[in-house]
């Protein structure tokens, strides 16, 4: 069983929004997850990320932690910001709930968290900051293995 964990540490800026989604994938690579499960989790950290930035720090910055480890075929993913946090998690959990209509916000970034990932948990405490914990099974999936096995089978038969 492969375990392997990763910590990164980056300013609440939305230019490192894509830097985290791509650490991110990149880290789960050896996991060989599919196509689908790849964007899943950039969807997510997306999503966590941008929450952090926008409604956490209200754009102000500071600093998000990204959390990774990886136990098996299991990823546990964890984006933290010491921002503002959240007075009533259960209200900023309702799909279409914003607390920044004036930015076209949709209020759809922990619907689409738990709509791409297995479980999800939300801490926070207003004025401590915020801690998403995302948890999904990937890939590992054998179809590598198989398609060299199939490569090789096809070269000797020539």
């Amino acid at each position: 069983m492969n375990n392997n964990e990763m910590k990164l540490e980056f300013d609440a800026i939305s230019e490192n929004e894509g830097f985290a989604r791509v650490a991110v994938a990149a880290f789960i690579t050896p996991l060989n997850p599919t196509l689908e499960e790849i964007n899943d989790v950039k969807t997510a950290v997306s999503e966590a990320v941008t929450n952090a930035i926008i409604h956490g720090y209200e754009e102000k910055g500071g600093k998000i932690t990204i959390r990774c480890h990886i136990s098996g075929d299991f990823l546990t993913l964890i984006v933290e910001d010491k921002g503002k946090g959240i007075e009533d998690i259960d209200k900023a959990m309702e799909p279409l709930f914003t607390t920044r209509p004036d930015m076209d916000r949709s209020g759809m970034g922990f619907a689409f968290m738990e709509a791409f990932m297995d479980n999800l948990e939300v801490e926070s405490k207003p004025g401590e900051g915020c801690r998403i914990i995302m948890e999904k099974k990937l890939g590992l999936s054998p179809w590598i293995e198989q398609e060299e096995e199939t490569v090789r089978e096809s070269i000797h038969s020539r």
